[in-house]
């Protein structure tokens, strides 16, 4: 039953960042300074808001790469692993569902593509220029790198008992700063359940773009926490083995 509760805590919390955050960014829409920022913002108080109410049950993490990060450090088992992902993912398509019955359409439900690659958004018009293979490199090297920011400003923040009552204020704020970065060159995702939702469900209205480009809200995001977790445990590694050291000097003493 624990379990159970986790993985719904994961479904619950998913629904909602894909419902609110998304959208926001579809009701206001990203082209103008007041659409970009509200979206950006909207991801990160949904994160805020979550983090405060299940993330006593569940730990919050309603993002797979997040999810990958902890296994990689040892925090959680492949079952639960497992049982999170899939949680997270049908979160997503059911918030996605929900957005699509108050639009009324599944035409745009803030399904990620790379700005780029359409020669939109605050950066793609001026990468578009490099062709749409190069675009979609670009927007791959985007996420890894966002979603390594992103992941490793959780994994710092909740190292420490003493950080707990701020933890999720630093988690939102770390995901509002990557969306100010991202949005336009990617749209931002850091989060392939995020993307997967939306991208499904836009396809029947007809909008296939998303869905051709999953793969890299899939594997970048995923990368970029593989990398966090990996760095973090050698900075971790480092940081105890030299004061292990000090002790042992103070010991000698």
């Amino acid at each position: 039953m624990q379990d159970f509760k986790k993985y719904l805590a994961e479904f619950i919390g998913t629904l909602v960042l894909v419902l609110v955050a998304c959208g926001v960014a579809v009701v206001l829409g990203c082209n103008t300074p007041a659409g970009y920022i509200g979206t950006a913002l909207a991801f990160g108080l949904v994160i805020v808001a979550m983090a405060y109410s299940i993330g006593n049950i569940s730990g919050c993490h309603i993002n797979p790469a997040v999810s990958l990060a902890m296994l990689i450090r040892k925090k959680m088992t492949v079952k639960d692993f497992i049982g999170y992902v899939i949680a997270q993912i049908l979160g997503a398509i059911c918030g996605s569902a929900l957005l699509a019955l108050f639009t009324g359409g599944f035409e745009n439900l803030g399904g990620n593509v790379v700005q780029a690659a359409s020669g939109v958004g605050t950066v793609g018009g001026m990468l578009a220029k490099f062709g749409e293979p190069a675009a979609l490199f670009i927007g791959l090297i985007a996420e890894i790198v966002l979603t390594f920011i992103f992941v490793l400003a959780i994994l710092g923040v909740t190292s420490k008992k003493e950080n707990t009552p701020v933890t999720g204020l630093v988690i939102g704020g770390s995901l509002t700063l990557v969306h100010l970065l991202g949005i336009g060159i990617t749209g931002t995702s850091v989060n392939p359940a995020r993307s997967i939702g939306p991208a499904l469900l836009q396809m029947i209205g007809g909008d296939f773009k998303a869905i051709s480009q999953i793969w890299i809200f899939i594997v970048g995001p995923l990368l970029g926490a593989a990398l966090a977790a990996v760095l973090y445990r050698f900075l971790e590694e480092r940081k105890e083995k030299k004061a292990a050291e000090a002790a042992e000097e103070k010991d000698a003493e």
